[in-house]
Parts: C-alpha cells; structure tokens; sequence
C-alpha cells in the first residue's frame, strides 16, 4: 500500500470525524443496554460504512454525484443536491455544531444548568466567529484543523483507554427504549440512528472535492483512482468503526441515577453529550471537562466554518446574482438562529428530513456501485429514484401526522427499510424498459 494512500485515508477520516458525532455512540449504548452489539454494529454500517462507500462510488463519475443526477433530471439533480446542502448547512448541521460546542464546553460548568441567556451569548460569540472566519478564509482554518484534528483523536484515545479500564466490571445497563428489545429491532434501529451522523449525504455533497484531493496526490483514474480509493476508505473506516465502537460500549456500561436522568430530561439535554463530559470528569477531573469542552468547540468551529463556505459556494455557483458574502450571512444568522432551540430539538427535527434523504442517497449509491459490474440505462436510474423519493416522503407523512395508514403494511415498514423493495423493483421494472437505451457503465 502506498504512502500517499494512508495520507489520503487519514485526510478522509479528518473529513468525517465531527465532533459532532461524538454524541451519537454513548447514547445509542447507553439507550440499547444487552442490545448494544446489533444496534452498534447497525450504526457503524450507515454512520462509517455508507459515506466511505459514497465516497468510493463517487469517483466512478468524472463529474462525482453532480453529473449522474444530472443525467437522471437536471430538475431533480438541482431539488436533491440543494436539500442536501441545506441539510448538511443551515437547517441541522451547523446548528448543531454551536448547539454541541455549548453544550459541551458550557453546561457541565452552569450550576444551576443552561438557559436560554446562556445559550444565546454561546451561540452569538460561536457564529460571530464562524461567520468571520467564513466571509475571510485563510489558511488558518486549516491549520487549526490540523492542530485540532489529531489532538482531539489523542483526547479522545485517551478518554476512551481509562475509561474501558475503570468500566470493564461493570454489567451493561439495561435497555432505555422499546426499540431495542431484540437482535432485529436493534440492528435497524441502530442503523437509523447512524443517519444522524449525516455524514453519507455529506459524501455526496463533497465527493468532488475529496476525490479532487486524492488526484492532488498524484493518484489518477490510470494510476488507479478507485482501487488506492478503496484502500483508502478501508484505512478511514477502521479509524472511525473503532472510535464508534469503543465510545458505544462506554454508553452501555455507563450507569446513570434516576436524578441523572431526571435532569436530563427536565433541562432537555442530549444524553450522549451528558455521558461523554461525566465520563471525561470521572477520568481526568475537571480538567478532562475542561479540556473536551474546548478541543470540541474548536473542532465545530472549523466544522462549521467549512461547512458556510460550502453551503454558500454552493448556492453562489446556482444563482450568482447573489454574491456569496450574502450567502455566507443568512446562512450563519439562520444557523444561529435554530443553534437557540437547543441540540436536543435540532437532532430532533432532523431526524424526518434525513429519513427522506437518505433513502434516496443510499439508492443513487448503490445502483452507481451495480453499475460498475452491470452496464445500466439511465431509466433504472429513474424509475427506482423516483420511487423511492415517493415512499420515503409518504412513510415520513405517516410517521409523523398518523395518517396513511397503509404504509405501515408495507414490506420492512417496522425495519424503516420499506424504500428498499421499491429500490430493487424500480430498476428491474427501468432495466427492462431501458434495455435498447444507452448503457451507462464505469470502469
């Protein structure tokens, strides 16, 4: 393997590893209790497996995910890519990141717990900085990315090491939600969960500039593109399965009183974020809730520095008119804005939005993958997209408004899979209708 492929494998694991994403493993461990193993392992799959996957089949397109939707309707192309930046943008992910540097870095410090006061002057001096940051860029952002990423990684091992240690005696708490009841259940309901890492939509939005990154490195599409990709991802996704996994199992062995959890739930905190700083005081004391707490803000902060400019490329390169500093404003007032209603409710009204894209995303991938063995017509890109866009809006209508109640006799309805069946008809039903069409194939 060479050199540059482990630097390249290093650099994807920078790009996905969010402090964000810390939150997610203790609370899916802590909330699967004996479950932990399936609902862990389902969470690695969509939080780690898809979005290196997404990378990998990115690169199949000389014009990444951009070009093949495209090709499918320029129309849908615009609508879909447009809702994953804004997505991964101003209406979850950046909010999040202020929402999570606070929650982190400010509320194990509040006595009496956080208040809207407190959140507000946070959030104002976090998105002040942010939008600084965005409207100035320079090679600070990246250097401190590069300070912080393999600090926070160290802190993190750190954390992680004594706490297996102090914890290995301890039985499994038992299991906090009706979901996880057996092997089945918590499997799928780890694998929904790993959605909120947000992180395989992200691989869509970013693959250009990853695999842009990878061709910087001397690696080109004769010299082996997709195969030192591969590897490459195979190097990310050990790095990031093992931190997942081992923040997960300290989620499952970490016991909380009934005045914890009351807490908790009456100041509306988010359960993975309250672990991960009582674990990080139980380890290092004071010190160790001190030390997290700015290492993660710092890192959100580079996370959502990158991610207005992103946003606000984005839209500038889609409507010009429109100069991108103005872009870069409303959306860091958006962000700010939302970042107000707490990390518990972002999650929370995240949760129907990516249960819509992620279907889609997840399909657009897969068939791209198929089509690197199988040459394929574009109308099974089309019939199968554009059903499985139809389920996933009808199921989330369902789900949230108790209607339709026909969508819950569908095949893998209790799973949150019933897009797959779709899926897989979709493109025989395309295939079949396409076969005198053009092939699209990757080699």
């Amino acid at each position: 393997m060479k050199k540059n492929t482990w630097v390249v494998g290093f650099m994807l694991f920078a790009i996905f590893f969010g402090a964000g994403n810390l939150i997610f493993p203790p609370n899916l461990g802590f909330t699967s209790g004996h479950f932990f193993w399936p609902a862990i392992f389902g969470f690695i799959l969509t939080g780690v497996g898809l979005p290196l996957l997404g990378i990998i089949v990115g690169s199949l397109d000389e014009e990444g995910y951009k070009g093949v939707l495209n090709k499918i309707n320029p129309i849908f192309g615009l609508v879909f890519l447009s809702a994953v930046y804004l997505t991964i943008g101003p209406l979850f992910a950046i909010p999040r990141t202020g929402a999570t540097s606070f929650e982190m870095a400010v509320v194990p410090f509040l006595k009496d717990g956080p208040s809207a006061i407190s959140l507000f002057i946070f959030t104002l001096i976090f998105f002040s900085l942010t939008l600084w940051l965005a409207i100035n860029p320079s090679k600070m952002v990246d250097r401190v990315g590069a300070i912080l990423t393999p600090v926070l990684l160290i802190s993190i091992l750190a954390l992680v090491i004594v706490s297996i240690m102090s914890l290995l005696d301890t039985n499994p708490v038992q299991a906090k939600a009706e979901v996880y009841h057996n092997l089945n259940s918590s499997f799928f309901s780890g694998f929904t969960n790993g959605y909120q890492t947000m992180d395989a939509i992200a691989a869509i939005a970013f693959s250009v500039i990853v695999i842009n990154a990878i061709k910087d490195k001397g690696i080109t599409k004769e010299t082996g593109l997709f195969k030192q990709t591969v590897f490459a991802g195979i190097i990310a996704a050990i790095a990031l399965g093992f931190i997942y996994l081992t923040l997960g199992w300290i989620g499952s062995h970490y016991h909380l009183s009934a005045e914890q959890l009351a807490h908790i739930e009456k100041n509306q905190l988010d359960l993975g974020t309250y672990i991960l700083t009582h674990v990080a005081d139980d380890t290092f004391g004071v010190f160790g809730k001190l030390l997290i707490g700015i290492i993660v803000s710092l890192a959100c902060l580079t996370t959502s520095t990158g991610l207005v400019v992103a946003v606000s490329e984005y839209f500038n390169e889609v409507y010009s008119k429109i100069p991108y500093k103005v872009y870069a404003v409303i959306f860091t007032l958006f962000s700010f804005i939302l970042a107000n209603q707490g990390l518990k409710t972002v999650i929370d009204k995240s949760v129907p939005v990516l249960m819509i894209l992620y279907p889609i995303a997840m399909t657009l991938v897969l068939i791209m993958l198929f089509a690197k063995f199988v040459p394929t017509p574009n109308l099974a890109f089309q019939i199968p997209i554009i059903l499985v866009t139809i389920v996933s809006i009808l199921s989330v209508i369902s789900t949230q408004f108790k209607v339709l109640p026909f969508m819950n006799a569908l095949p893998l309805k209790a799973q949150s899979m019933e897009w797959l069946l779709f899926a897989i008809v979709g493109y025989i039903i395309g295939y079949v209708l396409g076969i005198k069409q053009p092939k699209v194939a990757y080699k």
